[in-house]
Order: structure tokens, then C-alpha cells, then sequence
């Protein structure tokens, strides 16, 4: 997250629900306090499951430019509890380790700007020590990357489930630095479905049929069906060169290099896999392929295509010269994971499209992977029953093989003004400073209003994406249960006689 409140959400503590909009709790009765120590108030009860209101969609607007739907920016709360290892640690030792996306100069302005709130009050010295049930709120001045502008195509909607045909680039719920520019989001503010259950991912990359429940009990009914492996997931995929005419089988177990950046690669360490594989088409060049995953691993048919020497044509990290010449056919990568990652980085980095790892250079310097949930499961728990408390880490699924491995946002960071507590005083001080009641820049066009000078993100120009390189060949084309079959039109570049 490049600009964590005081914490991305993890395992340890209690979360605040998405309905918890900041409204003080009746007040508990107070104990006495002991000369000099300061009173926390109870945690408060939490909500369960992911749901939006009025006031979420609210908090910005969209615009349409270039091919791209994108979020004018706007300030957003983070919020988290304390966490333990937090306990007995001044703010300033938490930031200085745990969130150096910024600098201590960064969080001092924004203590004096009133952004940082412990337990509901200003805080003013960040030497203050954190005990436990501590809530802290960081509201800062959110950027969320474009997405490709192709709308949602609603495939089935009746009273048990809203199934839709999902444009690649778009993550399936609020994650990373995606909240407005999410299938759940935009399923609820343009088309008015809410409180809907997620029964199964895709990776921001994938395209294709996604489902969701309406309720919780279908959502229970289809989730028996997945342990009970009743369920038929079927993809389609455009290859690199003359794929076998005859059915292959790949059984190869897969391992996750790092969570961060979302890779991952053959090794016998890895947990067993299995899909099947079919040729549809080849025009001398590439060759379509149907994919069926019979297990539900990170990025299984990726993986699997590469080792088999058929990477996805415009994979943007399974078909990478990093992986060496043979771009990982056969399992021959002769780097470390250390290396590799490094490797992949540095390729994204040299051709500014970092963006479309989701990741940006402050995210590669923070320390968060190791020490909060960039490797942890409970980032997935979050991402579902918090979305108030997204972070930067991908949401684990092990239910579908192609789900959000990564998912924050954009390019490499250039050099950042705000890298002085003079440059932050002097912007502190100035009279434009946004006030943090002024939610939101839903004002139709972008304008020098938006600007908020505390942060980075105003003061860099990215290069946007385009809309052809948010697209990657692979299409969930088909989702069958006991009782349910849907499927979408096979993509266009799917087609036999296409051509790039």
C-alpha cells in the first residue's frame, strides 16, 4: 500500500467492520485511572461480510479517458486495532518500521494536519505508546490505478446469484489500492447489487465468468459443492507456438515465490496440481488452448503452460525474459527466487509498467511483506468480511487457480519532494491544504482542487497504462455446478482466424 494507515490489516487484533463508520459507541463506564495513564475504550462489535452502502459510493466519482475508467481521487480512513507486537512500541517506532512507504516526515505533517487519530482523538506526539484495543485512523489521499473502461456484462441475474462477465484489469473486490475500481464496487453503484456473496475469484488479469451469491445460504449450498469437488471451471488461453493437437495432462506442484509481487513456480516443494489441456486452434504463430483445472492453486494454469514451454502470449510475468532464455520451459530457471523476483522487477521497471505487476517502488522497499500479512492468509479474511481494511498483500484463494495474486496499484515512484520536514512544514502551512472533512472531488472535472499537498501521488505523473496491455489471454469461459451452468462468449482474440 503506498500509503498504509497505521496498518494494513493482519491476523492479530480485532478489525473494525465496514459498517463502523467512525460513530462513537455508547460510552462504557470508565475505571479509574492510575495518575498519568491513559484510558482505551473497549473494542467494538464487528460486522460480518462485505458490504457497501450510499456513503462508499459516495466517496468519489468515476471519468472515462483514453479506454480507461478511472477514480478521481479522494481522502479515505484506514483503520485498524492495535496490533500485539505493537503493544508497548511508540507511533513513531511503528511507522518508522512498518510503514516506510513513507517517510517519519510524511507522518509527523500528517499528525499536525489532525489525519492521525488514536481511539477517536488527534494525535499530536507520535511518541505516544500504543496498549492493546488501541483503533487508529490514517486518512490519507487516495489514488486508485485505471482499469480497462469495458463494461461488466451481467450474464444471469435471478433471486440466488448475479453471474457476469468480468473485463480483464479489474480485481473482484476492494484490495491493494483498488476499492471504486472493483467488480464489487461497480456492481453496486452502477448497478445497484449489493451485499453480494463472493463465491469464487479470478486474477485482475483474467477475464470471464465470475458468480456471486445473494445470499448466505446459496452462497453455503455452492461452497459444499467445492469441497465436494462437484464444480467444472473451463478456460481458454492464447499460447506461444504449436501447442500438442493431442490432450497433455500437467501434474507439476507449485510453490509461491513471493506474495508481494505474485509469482510463483514448479518445485517439488510445491503443493500437487493438475490440469488438463486441449488444443482448439493454431495459426502458425500461437495456438488456442482449453484449460481444466482440477485443482484451485495460484496462477496453476500460467504456471503450467510456461513449464510446458507454452507460455500465455502476453503473460506479464510467466512469459518474461527474466526467467532466462527458455522463459522457464521445463522448470530451467537457474536463479534464486530472490533473483527472479529481482529479475521480473527490474524488466517491469525498465519498461515503466510496473503498473501492470500492481506494485509501485515504495511497495518494494516496505518491509510490510515480512512483517504484516504480504504472506499471510488472514489478508484474504480481510479483503472478504473488512473492506475497510485493505492492504497491499494479494487475498489467497485456494478455491479458484486463477485468482487476484497481486493486486495494488502502479509504476516505479521518481523522485518525491516530500522528503524533508521543511518541504512538509512549509506545505502544512500552506493555506491550500485540503481539509479532511472535504471527502471526495465529485466535482465532474478534474481540477487543481484535487491536489492535497501532503501527498506523493499528487505530485507525480504516471504514464496510464494502455488499454491493450491491461488485456491478457486467458478467459474463464465456462463455470458449471450440480444444479448451474454458465458460460460467456469466447473472447476475440480467441478466435481461430485472429491475428495479432
Amino acid at each position: 500500500m503506498a500509503e498504509p494507515g497505521p496498518g494494513p490489516s493482519g491476523g492479530e487484533g480485532k478489525q473494525p467492520g465496514p459498517g463502523d463508520k467512525g460513530e462513537a459507541a455508547p460510552a462504557p463506564k470508565k475505571r479509574r485511572l492510575a495518575g498519568g495513564e491513559r484510558y482505551v475504550p473497549p473494542p467494538r462489535k464487528l460486522s460480518t461480510g462485505v458490504s457497501f452502502g450510499a456513503a462508499d459510493f459516495a466517496e468519489t466519482s468515476y471519468y472515462f479517458e483514453g479506454g480507461l475508467r478511472k477514480v478521481r481521487p479522494y481522502y479515505f480512513d484506514f483503520r485498524t486495532y492495535c496490533k500485539g507486537r505493537w503493544v508497548g512500541r511508540s507511533l513513531l517506532q511503528v511507522f518508522s518500521t512498518e510503514f516506510r512507504a513513507q517517510p517519519l516526515a510524511y507522518y509527523r505533517a500528517a499528525a499536525r494536519a489532525g489525519r492521525l487519530r488514536l481511539n477517536e482523538e488527534p494525535v499530536s506526539d507520535l511518541d505516544i505508546v500504543l496498549k492493546n484495543n488501541d483503533f487508529l485512523r490514517n486518512t490519507v489521499h487516495r489514488h486508485e490505478p485505471p482499469v480497462t473502461a469495458q463494461p461488466i456484462q451481467i450474464l444471469v441475474e435471478d433471486d440466488e446469484v448475479v453471474v457476469v462477465d468480468k473485463p480483464s484489469s479489474l480485481p473482484v473486490h476492494p484490495c491493494g489500492r483498488f476499492r471504486h475500481n472493483t467488480v464489487i464496487f461497480i456492481l453496486g453503484k452502477e448497478h445497484d447489487l449489493k451485499e453480494l456473496h463472493t463465491v469464487h475469484r479470478l486474477d485482475r488479469m483474467t477475464s470471464g465468468v465470475l458468480m456471486f451469491a445473494k445470499t448466505v445460504e446459496v452462497s453455503k449450498r455452492i461452497d459444499e459443492q467445492v469441497r465436494e469437488r462437484q464444480l467444472e471451471k473451463e478456460y481458454v488461453c492464447r499460447v506461444v507456438g504449436e501447442f500438442p493437437e493431442h490432450e497433455v495432462v500437467c501434474e507439476e506442484p507449485i510453490l509461491v515465490v513471493s506474495y508481494k509481487v505474485g509469482v510463483c513456480r514448479v518445485d517439488p516443494k510445491g503443493k500437487f496440481c493438475k490440469t488438463i489441456f486441449q488444443r482448439l486452434s493454431y495459426n502458425g504463430k500461437t495456438s488456442v488452448v482449453k484449460c481444466l483445472p482440477r485443482t484451485g492453486r495460484t496462477h496453476q494454469i500460467r504456471v503450467h503452460l510456461q513449464y510446458l514451454g507454452h507460455p500465455i502470449v502476453n503473460d506479464p510475468i510467466y512469459n518474461m525474459e527474466a526467467w532466462g532464455p527458455d522463459r522457464g520451459k521445463g522448470g530451467k530457471i537457474n536463479k534464486t527466487d530472490e533473483e527472479l523476483v529481482k529479475a521480473l522487477v527490474e524488466e517491469h521497471r525498465s519498461k515503466q509498467s510496473l503498473d501492470i505487476l500492481g506494485i509501485l517502488e515504495e511497495d518494494l522497499n516496505s518491509s510490510a511483506e515480512n512483517k504484516d500479512c504480504g504472506n499471510s492468509s488472514d489478508c484474504t479474511k480481510s479483503a472478504q468480511a473488512d473492506p475497510v481494511n485493505e492492504n497491499s498483500s494479494p487475498a489467497k484463494d485456494t478455491k479458484d487457480p486463477e485468482r487476484d495474486a497481486k493486486d495494488p496499484e502502479r509504476n516505479d515512484i521518481a523522485a518525491c519532494p516530500l522528503n524533508s520536514d521543511t518541504n512538509l512544514e512549509t506545505l502544512e502551512k500552506n493555506k491550500e491544504l485540503c481539509s479532511c472533512e472535504n471527502r471526495g472531488g465529485q466535482t465532474g472535472e478534474k481540477s487543481s482542487e484535487e491536489k492535497d499537498p501532503l501527498c506523493v501521488e499528487c505530485k507525480i505523473t504516471r504514464r496510464d497504462p494502455s488499454p491493450k496491455e491491461l488485456v491478457m489471454y486467458l478467459h474463464a469461459l465456462r463455470y458449471k455446478g450440480a444444479e448451474f451452468e454458465y458460460c460467456s462468449k469466447m473472447p476475440e482474440w480467441a478466435m481461430e482466424d485472429w491475428e495479432e
